[in-house]
């Protein structure tokens, strides 16, 4: 009897103690996310390209609101001008007859709400992915599966990669960045490491041809995932800003970057 009321007392204390706490957070005036990459994949002809226009929003919010209304433009240097329309109100900006060349430096302008953003980048050539190796026993646990995507790096020259491993485990897709500093001409890879990968899943796998200025810009921006150390609670140790600029106010600058690249694609099924 006297076990059953100490259980009772033991309910009744933590029904009482169960409180809805509140956070407090801070909050600013919305500011404009770009997500702008001139994508050229290999074997087509370049010309549908997608720039998308978001606004940043509370923490806690399950939505993201479009930037919708935008006047959005890319500029070559010859000043052929690529205007992009957007699709109904979904801060979605198309073109459908750009038209991209290697080492060409393009300008994305953007005016919003009364303000001017711009950035400029050169599209960048990337190395074909050639095969892919397959270890079933790799990570740390030796249970994990791991993929290498091989490519032969350009020799005499300076290059940047930028690695996506898409699945649907897990639905975010991997991100890694390479330079060739210290592999220049040889024959080198991409690495994907997924425990509950199995036999016929999917991963895509892309390799983009980048910028040196895009490669810092990801380097610090994936050293602050949760992978690496950091979380959306941490301290960010350093400010991450793209190469998109706001040119009437400076101060409310934008989130986000304006890429240019050529990629290669390759599918893979786990064997």
């Amino acid at each position: 009897m006297k076990k059953l009321r100490f259980i009772i007392c033991l309910c009744l204390l933590a029904l009482a103690c169960e409180d809805v706490i509140t956070l407090d957070l801070p909050t600013e005036d919305p500011r404009l996310v770009i997500d702008a990459s001139i994508d050229w994949f290999k074997g087509t002809d370049g010309s549908n390209q997608d720039i998308k226009l978001t606004l940043t929003a509370p923490y806690f919010n399950s939505e993201i609101p479009p930037a919708t209304g935008a006047q959005v433009w890319v500029t070559d240097v010859s000043n052929n001008t690529f205007q992009f329309q957007e699709e109904g109100a979904t801060g979605i900006y198309r073109n459908t007859t750009f038209n991209p060349v290697l080492e060409e430096t393009y300008t994305l302008s953007i005016v919003y709400n009364g303000e001017t953003y711009m950035g400029e980048e050169t599209l960048k050539s990337v190395a074909s992915i050639e095969y892919v190796e397959q270890n079933n026993n790799g990570g740390f646990t030796g249970n994990e599966t791991e993929l290498k995507a091989f490519y032969t790096d350009p020799v005499d020259e300076e290059n940047y990669n930028f690695f996506e491993f898409i699945s649907d485990i897990p639905a975010i897709p991997s991100l890694e960045v390479y330079k060739d500093e210290f592999t220049n001409g040889n024959q080198i890879f991409g690495f994907y490491t997924e425990e509950d990968l199995a036999t016929g899943d999917i991963v895509t796998i892309r390799n983009y041809g980048i910028s040196e200025q895009f490669y810092n810009f990801m380097f610090v921006l994936l050293q602050q995932n949760s992978e690496e150390g950091g979380g959306p609670f941490e301290t960010q140790p350093a400010t991450v800003r793209g190469n998109c600029i706001n040119q009437t106010n400076p101060d409310h600058y934008p989130l986000g970057y304006f890429r240019a690249s050529q990629v290669d694609a390759f599918i893979y099924t786990v064997e």
